[in-house]
């Protein structure tokens, strides 16, 4: 069905749309009368600082509408006391850096109502720069309602957040210690890496530990590879034939320590985040049609849930995890199981703070945007969001290329039909975030439906256009006898 295009008309009654008139609004909003239907009478401005924090309120609230308060803790509680005493109800805070977190809490436990904004979405006027007027803008826009809330995770899953990211972090550098090992071995001329695919694996850490501890004989060495390694005995002790210089012992030994401390604190993540876990709910979502999801899916055989594997957590994660959040994540071909770890970390179970799968998409940043100018699409821009999860989600669409799974053949689709390798990334990730939307919002459990279906339903999409051109220009399309479609 073809969507109508509205009129000039229509457009211009629905509000302010182009340059011009967003300019009149601007300065509508600097008079001290701008014409606008108040919002939030009871609301306030603060510019979030790293020393101190500029509060404003309005000019018939306080002798000193606009007061300078430090940033600890006795002082934000006098901030909060004397928010309270002027009346307001709801303040708005810019969300910059980690400062305003310490604020949030504080206004937050004085039963202030916090409205946490986008610095994008807040910008200022030219030649607006000081923090008195900046706290000024930022009232004046929250008490004509033109700020909108930012996305607020569940108090029960900040804790899980925390440890999840920090835990990541660990990850990550027990990835450079593992490059500053690649890096000594190379520099005494330790081939190791061309014969073992993975130093950091049961192989290689035996034979650099033996290293360290002065072995030098290289088929004593390769004896200590494990049997699944493919290159011969005799290929790993050409590889171990170095130079052993003592300043870059010395260097591998400093990071393979490195490497062992951060896994300790790995496991040490992994012990809070099992706590934190355990605390929190079970959550059970009904199926809204069970019985036509079963009559249009095939039905996966049920696996053996296997051991962790490289950096993923020693405890039974998975289980923890369908049981937050009502349905299992991992049941959608590419996400596994750190992937659905992230989003529940950082989006939590509970969905409903997105008014449609569109919104989350959107929130995520991985809809497609478009720069409008005079009503009409002058070209596409680019929105530069940081997500977690939409990387995560990128990541899960990258591992479906070779995947016999209906998502499969609907990445290799996208591939083919979309003008870059980030386009159809981007296109699937979105595409999974709809299916995480649906499943922690209607409990339809994802059961894949083959990659066979997916071709069909393409085959048809492509015979129903040909059939249409055909039908513009009076022909008629006529399938070829013993072909069939």
């Amino acid at each position: 069905m073809q969507k109508h295009k509205s009129s000039t008309f229509e457009r211009l009654s629905r509000g302010p749309l182009n340059r011009r008139e967003r300019r009149n609004l601007q300065r509508r909003l600097l008079s001290d009368n701008p014409g606008l239907t108040i919002v939030h009478p009871n609301a306030a401005g603060i510019d979030v600082g790293n020393e101190s924090h500029f509060a404003a309120v309005p000019p018939d609230r306080d002798p000193q509408p606009v007061r300078e308060f430090g940033c600890w803790t006795a002082d934000l509680i006098r901030l909060a006391n004397w928010l309270k005493g002027c009346g307001i109800e709801t303040v708005a805070v810019q969300a910059t850096g980690v400062y305003w977190i310490p604020l949030y809490d504080t206004l937050v436990q004085h039963g202030l109502k916090v409205a946490l904004v986008n610095a994008h979405h807040t910008r200022n006027v030219p030649g607006r720069k000081s923090d008195v007027q900046e706290s000024q803008w930022l009232m004046k826009l929250h008490t004509y309602g033109l700020l909108r809330d930012s996305f607020h995770l569940q108090d029960q899953m900040e804790s899980v957040r925390t440890i999840w990211r920090l835990r990541d972090r660990h990850v990550k550098e027990a990835s450079q210690a593992v490059q500053h090992m690649q890096k000594a071995l190379t520099k005494m001329n330790v081939q190791l890496a061309n014969v073992i695919s993975d130093i950091s694996g049961v192989s290689g850490q035996a034979i650099i530990a033996a290293i360290l501890k002065g072995e030098r004989d290289p088929y004593k060495l390769a004896d200590l590879k494990h049997e699944r390694v493919r290159a011969s005995r005799e290929e790993v002790a050409r590889s171990l034939e170095g130079n052993w210089r003592e300043d870059v012992l010395f260097e591998l030994q400093q990071a393979v320590d490195s490497y062992k401390f951060v896994h300790r604190l790995m496991q040490e993540c992994d012990q809070q985040l099992q706590k934190y876990l355990a605390t929190l709910p079970a959550r059970n979502i009904a199926c809204d049609s069970p019985s036509a999801v079963q009559t249009q899916a095939v039905v996966k055989k049920v696996k053996r849930v296997p051991k962790p594997r490289g950096n993923a957590p020693a405890f039974d994660l998975k289980t923890e995890l369908r049981r937050i959040a009502g349905v299992d994540l991992t049941t959608i071909d590419g996400i596994d199981l750190m992937t659905a770890q992230t989003i529940l970390s950082e989006v939590g179970p509970d969905l409903s703070a997105f008014p449609s799968e569109n919104h989350f998409a959107a929130w995520l940043g991985l809809s497609p945007s478009k720069d409008i100018s005079g009503g009409k699409v002058i070209g596409p821009s680019r929105r530069k969001v940081k997500n977690r999860v939409a990387m995560s989600l990128r990541m899960a669409a990258t591992t479906l290329l070779n995947s016999k799974s209906y998502l499969g053949a609907r990445y290799r689709h996208l591939r083919k039909r979309l003008p870059s390798y980030s386009a159809a990334v981007k296109a699937m990730a979105r595409y999974l975030a709809l299916l995480v939307y649906r499943l922690l919002t209607k409990g339809q459990a994802w059961v894949d439906q083959g990659a066979a279906l997916f071709e069909k339903k393409s085959q048809h999409r492509e015979i129903a256009i040909l059939t249409t051109r055909a039908a513009a220009m009076g022909l008629k399309l006529v399938p070829v006898a013993g072909n069939p479609r």
